[in-house]
């Protein structure tokens, strides 16, 4: 009977350890499952993030690339406009001070006279400022001979002269400031040309 309880030991023991043993077996593959599911969805989340890394730095980039072209662009039209003042201001000064020249506002009014006095029935008004004044009365008497020709002294005509016809309805603009706009007007496109 010792013998008999022995093998019925055994036998009890040899089907535990085979019941541990296929238990064991069974918590392991799906351990193993479960382990192959986690490693596979997390290499999944690591291309998602990846992908979505590359595709930010790629928008990073073109939106880098976007604001430095408009950096570069506003610094030129910044420069643009500094240049344009700085000239403007230099015709505004030079040809203020050119058109200052009793010398040369007189000898340009005679022309404008002789230009404007026949096609408009010899009537006609040349406003400058009172420094000038006196030298255009001297050079006109002598152009307009016939008359018709009145120099205005105007405060605020400034450097250079103006030339009023038909009663005052038309007025043709001689001044140091008019000069220089003209002149800035040639100038601008030329500048912005040679800033492109």
């Amino acid at each position: 009977m010792t013998q008999d309880l022995q093998q019925l030991l055994e036998r009890i023991n040899a089907e535990g350890v085979a019941k541990a043993n296929a238990e064991a077996e069974r918590i392991i593959g799906a351990a193993n499952a479960r382990a192959k599911g986690i490693v596979e969805a997390a290499s999944r989340e690591a291309e998602q993030a990846v992908a979505k890394a590359r595709a930010e730095a790629d928008a990073f980039s073109r939106q880098a690339e976007a604001t430095v072209r408009q950096a570069m662009r506003d610094t030129l039209l910044d420069i643009e406009k500094k240049v344009e003042a700085l000239l403007t201001k230099l015709l505004v000064q030079e040809a203020s001070a050119a058109m200052s020249n009793p010398s040369l506002v007189a000898t340009l009014a005679a022309e404008a006279v002789r230009a404007y006095l026949p096609g408009h029935g010899g009537a006609m008004d040349v406003l400058a400022a009172p420094e000038l004044a006196d030298a255009l009365r001297a050079k006109l008497a002598q152009e307009a001979r016939g008359g018709g020709v009145t120099v205005v002294t105007d405060e605020r005509t400034g450097s250079g002269f103006k030339v009023r016809l038909a009663g005052g309805r038309v007025e043709h603009d001689f001044t140091g400031a008019a000069v220089a706009d003209a002149l800035a007007r040639g100038l601008r496109p030329r500048l912005a040309e040679l800033l492109k």
